[in-house]
């Protein structure tokens, strides 16, 4: 089936602070250089930020994880849990139509998104609140026919229970996923016949779908957690892209602490934005003067002619050792060079470097021993990433040969 990326899209994405942070852990889970084994948990996690999964946020994700675009986009297009174009306010349903779920009526399951929702898959309903596509097996082929709302199952569905599950979607209620006719799991259909000596002590739901009534959310979850995630537009009671979030329940001690710990907390050292620059070292262009402002946690500022050297505010303190780099307040002729050249650098690293005053080729190739380290140690997420890549090495090239000539010797590695 072709999947294509969305005709019209946003001009950029950035991960929300808690969620940069989340998804700097998901990276540390990979030795170096397997860091692109995350991609799947960052894009999904892209995806739940915004509702569907735009081309900026793949390409961003693929940065972060050093991928080529093409890459990130084989995945992104080849499964679908990932939603290519905008999806309903409310809810996305994705209707199996593979051979089990066909023999089992899913056609007619797809006949009532048609009649209840709109006419053609990836339309917005006239409410804007849902959508709906076809897809190939979700492989639970003996509950069919089968529909995937989020990260939940809904099994063993019929024409009015479709129905029913659409009137409740519309009308803002949660409703409980799994079997439509009682299954506890994949048993046959009808009256138990194995393990009848455990019928009596088993739970009322399966492990999933008790998860999803205990939060009190049936598509908004993220790695199984009592707390399901609220995007930055969510408060309690509104419903956002995917997921219903009904009125938020007291929350015990666990939920209370976990969100405590992921709430954004930009302060100190801690990344304020998708380039991972702090509130200490962001660096505002004055305009129409050629002058830079440095602004600082405090508010005040400290200004430096174009081209004299910053030293860092004192809250700016390096992590792990080294020196840090001798920066300037803005670059030379306001020209900075395009650091992304050199190999191992992207958009978020890029702009961690002009956050500490380095803007050109040069400043790196005179980096020694001291600054290296200090950039090693200093970039959230690519730990190591200076002395792995060879930053100094390539900006030499750079500088002495010029950009072509490095080009042509990056074709080979040649450092």
């Amino acid at each position: 089936m072709l999947r294509r990326l969305y005709q019209e899209q946003p001009e950029t994405f950035a991960f929300t602070p808690a969620n940069l942070e989340w998804a700097r852990a998901q990276i540390t889970k990979y030795p170096v250089g397997r860091q692109a084994s995350a991609i799947i948990p960052l894009l999904f996690r892209a995806q739940e930020q915004e509702g569907w999964l735009t081309k900026p946020a793949i390409e961003y994700v693929a940065d972060m994880l050093d991928m080529a675009y093409i890459r990130a986009l084989e995945v992104a297009t080849f499964y679908f849990m990932f939603h290519l174009t905008p999806v309903g306010s409310v809810a996305h349903l994705q209707i199996c139509g593979t051979t089990p779920c066909m023999l089992r009526g899913s056609e007619d399951l797809i006949a009532v998104c048609k009649r209840k929702i709109a006419a053609h898959p990836h339309e917005l309903s006239l409410d804007g609140k849902l959508s709906w596509e076809e897809v190939e097996c979700l492989g639970a082929c003996s509950n069919a026919p089968i529909a995937q709302i989020g990260k939940d199952y809904f099994e063993d569905l019929s024409e009015e229970s479709l129905e029913t599950l659409i009137d409740e979607l519309t009308a803002g209620k949660t409703p409980r996923p799994g079997s439509r006719i009682g299954r506890f799991s994949s048993e046959r259909a009808g009256e138990q016949v194995a393990l009848l000596d455990t019928k009596g002590d088993r739970e009322e739901f399966n492990a999933t779908t008790a998860l999803a009534v205990s939060i009190g959310d049936a598509f908004k979850r993220i790695d199984g957690t009592e707390v399901p995630l609220r995007a930055p537009w969510q408060t309690s009671g509104q419903r956002g892209p995917i997921g219903v979030m009904g009125t938020e329940r007291p929350k015990s001690a666990v939920q209370q602490a976990a969100a405590a710990k992921a709430e954004p907390k930009p302060a100190g050292n801690n990344p304020v934005d998708r380039t991972g620059v702090t509130k200490q070292q962001a660096v505002v262009a004055d305009k129409g003067k050629p002058e830079a402002v440095l602004a600082v946690a405090s508010g005040g500022t400290a200004t430096a002619a174009a081209g004299q050297t910053v030293a860092p505010p004192p809250e700016d303190q390096a992590n792990g050792g080294g020196q840090r780099p001798e920066g300037l307040a803005a670059p030379r002729d306001e020209k900075p060079d395009d650091l992304k050249i050199i190999e191992g650098i992207g958009p978020v690293l890029e702009a961690r470097l002009h956050a500490w005053g380095i803007f050109h080729f040069d400043q790196i190739a005179a980096w020694g021993p001291e600054q290296v380290l200090f950039a090693d140690e200093n970039v959230p997420g690519f730990k190591g990433r200076c002395t792995r890549d060879k930053w100094v090495a390539q900006a030499k090239i750079i500088v002495e040969e010029g950009v072509d000539r490095f080009l042509e010797r990056a074709k080979t590695n040649d450092y």
